[in-house]
């Protein structure tokens, strides 16, 4: 079956005591012991496992092709929590264009010895191989394709490929994809990484983390050590709302894709934009390799260059009626961000790119919204 009849229809979705087509919520935090001290549903405690985080962890492991999944508490909950349970001293190898609060966290690690970390062109495969070789000890390579928010992309199975001939693991990001775009483990993925905040759930209503494993090994045990010990663990009310996100993700995620290539297609050209930067663009750098591993579209995160600077590029977002100036992507309403104003000193974007993240609405809307905004600046309109 294709995979959103699949998930549309999930067993893991049913309610086992009644047959509800809704599954229900297990809040228990613990379960009882038989007479022998075993636990006859297999549960103990809710840190480390609850039936109603299993329903969204069996949906995503179907969804991506994996093993495994675990959530937890937020995005970069998962994140820290496979790079904490890498062994001290190892080498991390990602793109120099990726998701800032990730870097961010690289980079505090190797300032403080405990990895050290090298950023690369993510589309230059020499780069990719002299950053693997000559490294000892273990090596992590963090990818992230389109990249957020410059939607760069990275040729997957060819830097896996070049891991694993030295022996280093492979974690992709795949928040911006989402595996309706693109399975990464099928491009040679190790784990993949979601922040299930954004499309995952898709209603901006939850914060959440999820990690995929391709295989159960020792470093998969690691991570869920990682996880029981700390207890960054998915409520259960959170997982529920997570789980019932999911089953609309094929209706959600073409549609709000479908519409990111129309407004791409309708500003490139546009006398007060400089650059469109979206990999559903035959113009794009990257479209060759996109068009190859993503499938269904090409996300829903694009960003434009304003001409004029950065006292353009802001006074174009004031102007928009339509989106709104907010954090995160992937829910119903479309966001607009001046990404290197939100991230800060020492960001690598470029302080005339607006984020733009693509919701629900019409199209048609969006793009009038933008063009009234950008026809304002070039009239010198407020």
């Amino acid at each position: 079956m294709h995979p959103s009849t699949r998930v549309a229809r999930s067993p893991h979705a049913a309610d086992p005591a009644f047959g509800g087509l809704v599954p229900p919520i297990y809040p228990a935090t613990s379960y009882g012991r038989d007479a022998e001290g075993g636990y006859p549903g297999g549960h103990s405690y809710s840190r480390d496992q609850n039936p109603t985080g299993e329903v969204a962890e069996a949906l995503i492991t179907e969804l991506e092709g994996g093993a495994e999944t675990l959530l937890f508490a937020s995005g970069m909950a998962a994140a820290t929590a496979l790079l904490d349970a890498l062994e001290p001293g190892t080498h991390v190898v990602a793109g120099a264009q990726m998701y800032w609060t990730i870097r961010g966290w690289l980079r505090r690690e190797a300032d403080a010895g405990r990895l050290t970390v090298d950023l690369v062109d993510a589309t230059d495969l020499d780069a990719w191989r002299a950053a693997l070789a000559g490294a000892r000890g273990p090596q992590l390579v963090w990818l992230e394709s389109p990249s957020n928010p410059m939607g760069v992309v990275t040729d997957l199975t060819a830097v896996a490929a070049l891991a694993h001939e030295v022996g280093a693991a492979v974690a992709v990001d795949n928040t911006t994809a989402t595996p309706v775009h693109t399975r990464p483990i099928e491009h040679g993925a190790d784990v993949v990484f979601h922040s299930a905040t954004k499309q995952l759930n898709g209603h901006g209503d939850v914060l959440a983390g999820a990690l995929v494993t391709a295989a159960r090994d020792e470093r998969w045990d690691r991570v869920r050590l990682q996880r029981a010990y700390r207890g960054a663990v998915l409520g259960p009310f959170e997982a529920w709302l997570l789980a019932r996100g999911l089953r609309t993700l094929y209706a959600r995620v073409p549609r709000s894709s479908a519409s990111a290539l129309a407004i791409a297609h309708a500003l490139e050209g546009h006398p007060a934009v400089a650059e469109v930067r979206y990999a559903g663009l035959p113009s794009h750098p990257g479209h060759d390799v996109a068009a190859r591993q993503m499938g269904d579209g090409f996300s829903l995160l694009l960003s434009i260059r304003v001409a004029g600077g950065e006292d353009a590029a802001r006074r174009v977002l004031r102007r928009l009626r339509l989106f709104v100036d907010a954090t995160s992507l992937g829910g119903t309403e479309s966001l607009v961000e001046h990404r290197a104003r939100i991230e800060g000193e020492g960001s690598p974007v470029p302080t005339d790119l607006l984020r733009l993240a693509i919701g629900l609405e019409h199209p048609d809307d969006l793009i009038t919204d933008l063009r009234e905004a950008l026809d304002a600046e070039l009239t010198g309109r407020t």
